[in-house]
């Protein structure tokens, strides 16, 4: 039987007034611009992919998702 991980979560939200890259309680790559916040999740993401570890990047705000403040 094939042992199922976990996968990383990146979730981009608003984080001090700035929108940010969040996995495991930790903020990063804070940019003015969510798209930017986005294309960072989304590169954390593929790097995951590369290394074979299962991932998913949510957005705060989108599809009826929204982070606790």
């Amino acid at each position: 039987m094939r042992e199922i991980r976990d996968r990383i979560v990146f979730t981009v939200a608003r984080h001090d007034g700035y929108w940010a890259v969040e996995q495991d309680g930790a903020f990063s790559d804070h940019s003015i611009d969510k798209e930017e916040a986005k294309a960072a999740a989304n590169k954390r993401a593929r790097a995951a992919q590369d290394k074979g570890q299962p991932c998913l990047v949510r957005v705060s705000g989108e599809h009826g998702f929204f982070a606790a403040a």
